[in-house]
């Protein structure tokens, strides 16, 4: 054990080294993917414990992010898929560490990060909704550079849908017409009333679990976002490996599509 805590040290150190002077992603996207497998080899009789330890994971993985100078970053909690198809005792306890573990510790810490919120609240029990609105307004005049988007109760081509419906119904209360609006309609425009409007696209999508898809994840924003796919369960994911994934989108020349 000590000879593996040692190795793994200075491994760790190597790969800060390498990064040193590297090109650094603005905003990293997050699939946290694989709590219930990782407790399953953990030996847990109820997989689902799995979420417990992915949601404390993430103010660990958070810690890394800053200390990276990393000052956003989204993270992908549950889909609308996620809430519809897993069992209810699943979804209630997801829902139950969203709102202990992620929510209320992000509000009531004075951390250094802005809370955002991302999907359809509605689709979410009325207290885990009220839990993360408490988070964002909370957190809403923190002097921070720094802002976490959580993404929960979302799914990207629901999100691009809403976009489109919203801005057509603002521009039909602005007077104009389908035919005005096809002659002069941008991506601008659908960015504008998407549920991050106004934030950047992010660098980096890491996905752990070893799954390689997107999952309607950001469908919209990471069009141009440099994947990375690890293969290790949210829960079990080392300073290492971020550190790795970090390596991994300095080595690459971003082409944005080119």
């Amino acid at each position: 054990m000590i000879l593996r805590d040692l190795l793994y040290a200075l491994y760790a150190r190597r790969l800060r080294r390498q990064l040193a002077g590297a090109a650094v992603p603005g905003h990293v996207a997050l699939v946290m993917d694989g709590n219930r497998r990782w407790a399953r080899e953990m030996g847990f009789e109820n997989p689902s414990v799995g979420h417990r330890y992915g949601a404390e994971h993430v103010e660990k993985v958070l810690e890394w992010c800053a200390e990276a100078g990393i000052r956003r970053v989204t993270i992908f909690v549950a889909s609308i898929d996620n809430l519809h198809k897993r069992g209810s005792d699943e979804v209630r306890f997801l829902m139950e560490m969203v709102e202990r573990v992620i929510a209320e510790r992000l509000a009531n810490n004075a951390g250094r990060w802005q809370v955002h919120l991302a999907g359809d609240l509605d689709e979410l029990p009325d207290s885990t909704a009220h839990a993360l609105k408490i988070a964002r307004d909370t957190t809403a005049e923190r002097d921070t550079d720094s802002h976490l988007t959580i993404a929960v109760g979302y799914d990207g081509r629901e999100e691009i849908t809403e976009a489109l419906r919203s801005l057509l119904d603002a521009e039909a209360h602005a007077g104009r017409t389908l035919a005005d609006l096809a002659q002069t309609l941008t991506s601008a425009d659908i960015s504008a009333h998407l549920y991050t409007k106004g934030q950047p696209d992010p660098d980096l999508v890491i996905r752990t679990s070893g799954e390689r898809r997107m999952s309607g994840f950001l469908l919209w924003q990471a069009a141009y976002s440099e994947l990375y796919f690890c293969d290790v369960y949210w829960p079990g994911f080392r300073h290492v490996d971020f550190l790795r994934a970090l390596r991994s989108y300095d080595a690459r020349h971003r082409r944005f599509g080119g």
